[in-house]
């Protein structure tokens, strides 16, 4: 999150050369890109609550979210 900050930062200023943004823009893109499969990633394991016997449980947290 940090470095995708800084690139933000940085392309917000405008003072980067073209050749210099594109690729921080790429790098940017592939940061968010991992961000967010880690994001979902986490998302799913918080929908799987272990009840006292050892069952999973699927919660569906967006549903209950958009509630």
């Amino acid at each position: 999150m940090k470095q995708l900050e800084e690139i933000v930062e940085g392309l917000e200023q405008g003072d980067v050369a073209l050749e210099k943004a594109i690729d921080l823009y790429k790098k940017g893109i592939s940061l968010s890109k991992t961000c967010h499969d880690k994001l979902v990633s986490i998302e799913e394991q918080l929908d799987q609550i272990m009840t006292e016997d050892g069952e999973i449980l699927e919660l569906n947290v967006q549903k209950e979210e958009q509630e």
